[in-house]
């Protein structure tokens, strides 16, 4: 028995490796307002990056409830970011204005060949990703419930 003992002092348990963690994601472009937008400045705030178009009937049925979670979280911390795969500058601009959709577009008239989609792989659209306050992929098909997806990001 005091052998066991011996051998439990030497022998400490396995030392296991932290979780990895997502990289942070890097996104930085000029906003159809011609404003610059870099993520990392909302570093401390949850984030959604809406990918999106207003020809995409799914993503036109989702945006109420979009906005609905913005006005409802934005003074908590919570803010959205689009990602326009549509070909008509105006058009998406009118749409923006009449949904009330406030927050930066990144438009650039390409459609599928959308530079941010393409560098991010995206092959469908609506696609909301959910960000965490150190600019971390969360969620990569968030949606489904996304008020209280962000509820819970922001409590972190």
């Amino acid at each position: 028995m005091l052998a066991a003992v011996a051998v439990a002092q030497t022998n400490p348990p396995p030392v296991t490796a932290p979780a990895t963690q997502p990289p942070r994601l890097d996104l930085k472009f000029t906003a159809v307002d011609g404003t610059a937008f870099d993520l990392a400045t909302w570093r401390g705030k949850v984030v959604l990056i809406d990918f999106w178009a207003t020809w995409c009937g799914p993503c036109r049925r989702a945006i109420p409830f979009v906005v609905d979670a913005y006005r409802k979280l934005h003074a908590k911390g919570f803010e959205i970011v689009g990602i326009s795969l549509d070909r008509d500058r105006d058009q998406m601009l009118q749409f923006t204005k009449d949904k009330s959709m406030p927050w930066p577009q990144y438009f650039d008239g390409l459609v599928w060949e959308n530079k941010i989609s393409r560098r991010f792989g995206i092959e469908g659209i609506p696609t909301l990703w959910l960000i965490d306050k150190q600019g971390r992929l969360r969620n990569p098909e968030a949606g489904d419930d996304l008020e209280a997806e962000v509820t819970k990001l922001l409590a972190e």
